[in-house]
């Protein structure tokens, strides 16, 4: 096993290199591969570690595999047995104060876009997030009349981060529709939109990248009930998707039905509109 031998029963670490997370991956994923690395380094196996802790076997191994969330009791238990201050205690803080920036409505979603290998997006009114350029995002998040000027860079920063993916090893598939009003909107002055347009140039020749426009000549009207995106996981067959619809209670939504008719929309929405340049990795 890559990074841990078994020494009288137990798995010990090896004499390697760890790799840093990556910070495109999940907070989730991001502590339980520090968590691991402290482990290993600390010469305790996932048991030995459980013990002082009081934590199962298995819960931690989920918490190190990035499949259950961290609690700060978590972080600050192993910071004590390990003797390491409040290294995890404060890298978790930061995490979820990352998260924090987003909207609460918004992170549940936020998990399942880093971690999946294909993003189908459909877009009605603007730029997807992920194609955003800085001062495109800024003009629709400083129009929240609640947000200070101090916020409104926060919420910037973090909608930059989430585009963290796009630079991965092996950064998701995208297959991006957008509607035709989207490029006919003037949502700020001229060199803010003339900057977007050459970033949407730009991702149209990433390899990764599907870009299509949907003219107003197509009378397509399957998508006109709101934009969303259908995420496919690394795990199995699971696809979850995020609806941007006043018709839908819950905006991320796994189950089945919502999944087939969403990714009916999409192809047909694809199939109606301009043809795009179109890669495979």
């Amino acid at each position: 096993m890559s990074g841990e031998t078994i020494r009288n029963g137990e798995r010990g670490p090896e004499m390697s290199v760890f790799p840093e997370p990556d910070p495109s991956a999940s907070p989730r994923i991001r502590f339980g591969a520090e968590l691991r690395k402290i482990r290993l380094l600390s010469g305790l196996s996932q048991r030995r570690l459980g013990n002082l802790i009081h934590v199962s076997v298995s819960h931690l191994s989920m918490v190190e595999n990035g499949r259950r969330t961290p609690t700060l009791d978590l972080a600050r238990k192993t910071d004590a047995a390990l003797g390491r201050g409040r290294e995890l205690t404060d890298l978790l803080d930061r995490l979820n104060r990352t998260a924090d920036q987003l909207p609460r409505w918004f992170r549940p979603w936020l998990d399942f876009e880093r971690e999946a290998e294909s993003l189908y997006i459909w877009q009605l009114s603007m730029v997807p997030g992920l194609l955003q350029t800085e001062d495109y995002a800024r003009v629709f998040l400083s129009r929240n009349p609640d947000a200070t000027a101090e916020q409104v860079e926060e919420y910037v920063a973090a909608r930059m981060a989430r585009q963290e993916i796009l630079n991965r090893p092996v950064p998701p598939l995208l297959w991006v529709v957008l509607d035709e009003s989207v490029l006919h909107r003037p949502v700020a002055g001229p060199a803010v939109m003339k900057g977007q347009f050459e970033r949407l140039l730009h991702a149209g020749e990433n390899p990764r990248i599907s870009l299509q426009i949907l003219p107003y000549g197509a009378r397509n009207v399957l998508g006109l009930l709101g934009s969303f995106i259908i995420a496919d996981l690394p795990r199995g067959d699971r696809s979850v998707a995020y609806i941007e619809s006043q018709r839908t209670e819950d905006p991320v939504s796994d189950r089945s039905g919502d999944l087939k008719n969403l990714a009916f929309i999409h192809g047909s929405i694809r199939a109606d509109a301009l043809p795009g340049v179109s890669h495979s990795a």
